[in-house]
């Protein structure tokens, strides 16, 4: 029988994995480690904010138009727009 904590923990680890593959889709794309991209990510606070937060709509997308969307969001917010 599933409880409400091992549903919880289900949906925190679907959130996670999703926020890993983009951020090794993005970091793969633009040449750059995994690493980099989480640690730009991470500065912007877009891990939480963009990946995690908005999962419910984003996980709907292809993995390239995530992939785009992460990068192009990336540099808008590190170019302060």
């Amino acid at each position: 029988m599933k409880t409400r904590s091992n549903l919880l923990s289900t949906f925190d680890g679907r959130r996670i994995h999703f926020a890993v593959m983009a951020i090794e889709s993005a970091a793969s794309k633009l040449g750059i480690t995994s690493r980099e991209m989480h640690d730009r990510l991470k500065a912007q606070n877009l891990i939480h904010n963009r990946l995690i937060r908005r999962y419910e709509v984003l996980h709907t997308q292809s993995r390239e138009w995530i992939t785009e969307d992460i990068i192009e969001t990336l540099l808008n917010w590190e170019e302060g727009r």
